[in-house]
């Protein structure tokens, strides 16, 4: 099969690439407005893009075209968020806060979560996520209709045995992420892994 994104296929280009795509990890990201108020959201159009500086982009989307999102509004008027990684232990309260609930409703109290404070940014973190992403706004680029946060990533904070202290390798028993699999509903675990070693 042959898909023409740019023409008569334009349609279908979010449902093929969000199921082909796959896994992608899922940012879920926490902002405060200008009043504090803290608003949780998870995103699947996500990764990390380097390392000097450490970077990672996301892509929020609009609410309808040409409004943002609550989380894109909160970043241009602060700069500042958190991304914080999802688990299998709390896959259903970040499945809950991409619920669209009415004005003044917080995503954090609904889901049972709780959060921590930041150490250098103003939103704070989400206290059941295993690693945390404390970033501050590069930019925010609108290509199209896309709608698409670059972030510098300020600091990393992790549960208790996420890392091994001696190498700060990734102590697989004790860091389950999940994945974002097809559309609409797709989620993958990532408990079946394999090593390959890269060749000399």
């Amino acid at each position: 099969m042959e898909f023409d994104l740019t023409g008569e296929h334009s349609r279908y280009a979010y449902k093929l690439l969000a199921g082909l795509v796959t896994p992608r990890p899922i940012a879920w990201v926490t902002t405060a407005d200008e009043d504090g108020k803290v608003n949780a959201a998870p995103f699947s159009f996500f990764n990390v893009f380097g390392s000097r500086p450490p970077v990672l982009a996301f892509a929020p989307g609009d609410k309808e075209p040409g409004i943002p999102k609550d989380t894109a509004r909160n970043i241009r008027r602060t700069g500042e968020f958190v991304v914080n990684l999802v688990d299998e232990a709390c896959a259903e309260a970040m499945n809950q806060t991409a619920a669209v609930l009415d004005f003044g409703v917080s995503e954090i109290e609904m889901a049972g979560l709780h959060t921590t404070p930041s150490t250098r940014v103003k939103p704070p973190r989400i206290s059941e996520a295993p690693v945390a992403l404390e970033c501050r706004e590069w930019s925010t680029l609108e290509i199209g209709r896309n709608r698409m946060v670059i972030g510098l990533i300020d600091r990393i904070h992790t549960r208790d045995g996420v890392l091994d202290p001696g190498t700060l390798l990734v102590n697989p028993d004790q860091f389950a992420p999940i994945g974002r699999m097809e559309v609409p509903s797709g989620y993958c675990r990532t408990e079946d892994r394999f090593k390959m070693p890269r060749p000399e």
